[in-house]
């Protein structure tokens, strides 16, 4: 080995280990990408299961409740606009809706209670409130994958990288105001 080949060793090595720290920068942003992007699918299959639900549901309200054609109007439109949504914040705000509705749905409909006696009525409430139960769980784990990325984003020597490659803070799944709210239980 010559003198110079062994001046040039230093450089190389240094030039081998930051292309070694860059590549796993660039992984973990891909990773946190790819699981946040997972974590909203598997939410989005549950949506699009109750989305799915809603046919049946105003088929079945609609026999009972010829006066609340409003509420289904609306439930009808939301479902509509789920199924054309391209974004993540666009799904999520029509979630958020949805619950709303479904709520008013399922409140309207213990002032008709012969609704109420309907099997299948009774059936598809149990399914969409089991389907509630899912997307709550799956919310949580979304907003854990979200968060996990917004900061993996924003870290240093990360934040560098993620600025070069266009990527962009995440909308958390939040829970709307009017669900927060507490009525205490009514009898």
């Amino acid at each position: 080995m010559t003198v110079q080949n062994i001046a040039l060793l230093p450089g190389l090595i240094l030039i081998i280990i930051f292309f070694n720290f860059f590549i796993r920068i660039y992984n973990k942003l891909v990773m946190l990408k790819n699981n946040n992007e997972k974590a909203f699918r598997n939410i989005d299959v549950i949506l699009m299961q109750r989305a799915d639900e809603i046919p049946e549901l105003v088929k079945i309200v609609s026999k009972f409740t010829e006066h609340e054609t409003n509420m289904l109007t609306n439930l009808t439109k939301l479902r509509t606009d789920f199924l054309n949504a391209k974004t993540v914040e666009e799904k999520i705000d029509n979630a958020n809706e949805f619950s709303k509705t479904l709520k008013s749905v399922f409140s309207v409909s213990e002032n008709y209670p012969t609704l109420l006696s309907n099997s299948n009525f009774l059936e598809l409430q149990k399914r969409v409130s089991q389907m509630e139960d899912k997307i709550a769980d799956r919310r949580e784990f979304f907003n854990d994958s979200v968060n996990l990325y917004n900061v993996g984003i924003q870290e240093f020597p990360n934040v560098i990288l993620a600025t070069i490659f266009g990527y962009k803070m995440q909308t958390l799944f939040d829970v709307s105001p009017e669900d927060k709210k507490y009525d205490g239980i009514q009898f």
